[in-house]
């Protein structure tokens, strides 16, 4: 009888760290993405190239993966920013319903825009969609900020302190060439570069900037 005890025990210990490692590979597999979207001055009208970047996205989540768009304004460090988001069931046809309801709510953001904001605050965006990525707990994180690249604050925001961003991937979308940038293109440059070093050396994965918009399957591939 104690062997057999013994034994039962045994088996259920086993299955017991198969089912706990399962969970972790699950984690590990899943994907979590926010996209952050400018709205500051005249980017604004660059929005429906950021819903052809979402409608791609939604076509491309499986079930637990996470997904949240928030836009970047004077002082983005709020959830209150955060247009629509998502963790995705397992249930096919209940999948679809969260994706059209997450389309909805995109678009009806877009139709509501009218003014862009007075400062961009991109930094708090990072910030708070970090927090956002790790909450989900998933294995591939990744930060997609659709903008410029140029932050600009008001005297009362304070962001120049180092920020935490470790194994988030982050991608810079359409980043348009302001006009001093066609003058001198090292601006661009430079501002590009800086953001480089930014996320990198708080901890971030990667960082890449994609300005191709026709073959989306190349900024998101994994």
């Amino acid at each position: 009888m104690r062997i057999m005890r013994r034994a039962l025990n045994a088996v259920l210990l086993v299955t017991l760290a198969l089912t706990l490692s399962s969970c972790g590979d699950s984690r590990k597999y899943k994907r979590a993405i926010y996209l952050l979207i400018d709205t500051s001055g005249t980017y604004k009208d660059e929005l429906p190239k950021a819903q052809r970047i979402i409608n791609y996205l939604l076509g491309t989540m499986n079930p637990g993966d996470s997904f949240a768009v928030a836009r970047v304004k004077s002082r983005s460090f709020s959830e209150k920013d955060i247009i629509a988001k998502v963790t995705f069931t397992k249930d096919p046809m209940a999948a679809n319903d969260q994706k059209r309801a997450f389309r909805n709510k995109v678009d009806r953001f877009a139709r509501g825009m009218k003014r862009g904001s007075a400062h961009t605050d991109i930094t708090g965006g990072i910030i708070q969609g970090a927090m956002f990525l790790n909450e989900t707990g998933a294995g591939r994180k990744t930060i997609v900020i659709f903008s410029d690249m140029r932050e600009e604050l008001d005297k009362k925001t304070k962001r120049n302190f180092p920020i935490e961003m470790s194994g988030i991937k982050v991608v810079a979308v359409n980043v348009t060439k302001l006009r001093k940038d066609n003058i001198d293109p090292r601006l661009y440059l430079g501002r590009l570069d800086w953001w480089k070093k930014r996320v990198l050396s708080a901890g971030a994965s990667d960082w890449k900037v994609v300005n191709d918009m026709e073959h989306l399957e190349r900024v998101f591939q994994e």
